[in-house]
């Protein structure tokens, strides 16, 4: 009891401490402080933890003030090589659940970086467990975590080898397939329980979520199988296993998913979940027969890598206050267009979080449900049994909502029906596959929609594009020529103009880009437009227009997140079309 008393009384002044110093050095104020206390208190967590993630102080500064304030040393693990032999006196576990990683060791003394250096439990419990003295010095947290990755973790080829080992020739060889006899589906069917193909289904799957994929697609080819990650958007090939592994692999996903193994010729649908790390990841899966073999996608939805946030998904401030307003009508249609891949569900669902309330009735029919929500009634199409977008509107109308989200409108029919919703007292949030804000009048025009119903029930149409963020790791700036001034259309702006690009790191695979924000266009249907709807003016007409009474462009917000740092010229022109000249 003594003990634990005295570390208590250890910890807390030691935390007293490093308060004093974050105020004495102006890092924070006492406002800042309070309140990070009052979210430590209600959330739990560290300290410093809750002072990173409400943006009182940054990560690097906070280190500093800890290395002058408590005297430990601070490191830099990127310039830093750790032998094996020190690696393995922490085991990857402790490592990760106390943010910490052995550096160096000398005589009786272990030298460790930890995230908090303040932890006393954390000292005590490596202390026992190695039986050397601790010297902690300080590093950063994301730092620490992705270390313990890059070292613990084993090159994905060494694993598949190893893997590969265990079996024999005889055992991974799969029926061939001809044009008369399908797969031996009872040989499937024991390959698929086979340890080694589990082992490599699972390493793939594993694979795809740390890397933060979003799709992870299986591909055969005549004399190869090739597996590539979608990341931040760009698909980046890994380390494949044998082509004798293809078809086994392919099976254990359709077991998995709970699809009709025997079945080789026809498209299949299915998803499962998987437990990773403490937390569950769901996956959607789709088979598609090929020319040598079933190429299988499968799409990651990992909710805790999911920013269903609208203040955090990168909006400009003008642009994400102008969808709050349209959110906040109590009744009438609000679109989100933009093609495949562009962030349109993820979005809606932000919205939807953002509008939701113990008060209202909220309804969705998705195909399919992607993240289940809390609070919120999702419905999962099903094309099959008649259960179409059409049908469940017509069944969720009877249901009393106050807002309703039907994941994407497809043909005319649901259109009509969403329309109708609309000018019947009910919000109603949708996705249109358009590449454009005023294009998107055009096409519901051309889907049969009347123009007094498009200008009677719409209020705001948001066109969509998701760009690469530069890593914050590797970041450097660089001055904008004349010449790409003047096609930007920035001569105005005073004093020279810096853009930004990521050099490449270890931390963002030497891309240079870590994750992604998204930029939008967001058309209001003021009186002026409305009379241009009405009259079916083309859609260089309307944006012209729209143009005029201040709707900023795909392109230009874009360009103004370069120029706040966020994202590179080259993702903004990738990803965005000229904005042609105001008439």
């Amino acid at each position: 009891m003594c003990k634990s008393f005295s570390e208590g009384d250890i910890v807390a002044s030691l935390r007293d401490r490093l308060q004093e110093i974050l105020i004495k050095n102006k890092l924070i104020t006492q406002d800042d402080l309070n309140l990070a206390l009052q979210v430590q208190k209600e959330h739990g967590g560290k300290l410093s933890d809750c002072l990173v993630k409400l943006n009182l102080i940054n990560e690097k500064d906070l280190l500093i003030a800890l290395s002058e304030g408590l005297g430990f040393p601070p490191i830099s693990l990127a310039r830093y090589k750790i032998e094996p032999d020190v690696l393995k006196l922490i085991p990857k576990e402790l490592a990760k659940h106390y943010q910490i990683i052995p550096i160096a060791k000398m005589g009786k003394a272990l030298t460790v970086a930890m995230a908090d250096p303040l932890n006393i439990f954390a000292i005590d419990d490596v202390k026992s467990l190695t039986g050397f003295e601790i010297n902690p010095i300080i590093a950063g947290q994301k730092e620490i975590l992705s270390t313990i990755e890059q070292y613990y973790e084993e090159p994905a080829t060494q694993v598949i080898d190893e893997i590969i080992k265990e079996v024999s020739e005889i055992d991974i060889e799969v029926v061939k397939v001809t044009q008369d006899i399908g797969f031996d589906t009872q040989e499937l069917v024991r390959l698929t329980k086979e340890a080694p193909v589990i082992k490599i289904t699972n390493l793939l799957l594993e694979r795809g979520i740390e890397m933060g994929s979003s799709d992870i697609l299986i591909e055969p080819w005549e004399h190869s199988m090739r597996v590539r990650l979608r990341i931040d958007g760009i698909l980046r090939e890994i380390e494949s296993p044998p082509l004798k592994f293809h078809a086994p692999i392919i099976s254990r996903i359709k077991v998995m998913s709970d699809l009709d193994i025997a079945e080789h010729r026809l498209p299949q649908d299915g998803r499962f979940k998987l437990k990773f790390q403490d937390r569950v990841v769901d996956f959607r899966v789709s088979i598609l027969p090929s020319f040598h073999g079933e190429k299988a996608a499968l799409r990651i939805l990992d909710k805790s890598t999911a920013t269903l946030d609208l203040d955090r998904l990168g909006f400009d401030t003008e642009t994400l206050a102008i969808i709050k307003t349209c959110a906040d009508k109590p009744h009438g249609m609000v679109l989100i267009c933009g093609p495949t891949g562009s962030g349109k569900t993820t979005t809606l669902y932000s919205i939807l979080k953002y509008v939701d309330s113990p008060e209202d009735n909220i309804v969705t029919v998705e195909d399919p449900v992607e993240y289940q929500l809390e609070g919120i009634n999702q419905v999962s199409i099903r094309q099959e049994i008649g259960l179409t977008f059409a049908s469940c509107l017509r069944s969720i109308l009877r249901q009393d909502p106050d807002i309703i989200m039907v994941g994407e409108i497809r043909d005319f029919e649901t259109v009509d029906i969403a329309i109708k919703s609309a000018l019947t007292g009910h919000l109603v949030l949708s996705t249109l596959h358009t590449t454009t804000a005023a294009g998107t009048i055009v096409r519901l025009v051309n889907m049969g929609v009347e123009p007094f119903l498009i200008t009677s029930s719409m209020v705001g149409i948001l066109n969509q594009r998701l760009v690469r963020k530069i890593c914050n790791s590797c970041k450097e700036s660089y001055p904008l020529s004349e010449a790409m001034v003047e096609d930007l259309k920035l001569k105005d702006r005073k004093g020279p103009l810096l853009a930004f690009k990521g050099k490449g790191c270890k931390k963002c695979f030497n891309i240079g880009y870590s994750g992604r924000i998204v930029i939008g266009e967001m058309l209001t249907l003021t009186p002026t437009i409305k009379e241009l709807i009405l009259k079916r003016s083309q859609e260089a007409e309307i944006k012209s227009l729209a143009r005029k009474e201040g709707m900023k462009t795909l392109r230009e917000n874009g360009i103004k997140k370069v120029l706040e740092g966020a994202t590179t010229l080259e993702e903004v022109l990738r990803v965005t079309a000229p904005d042609e000249k105001t008439t």
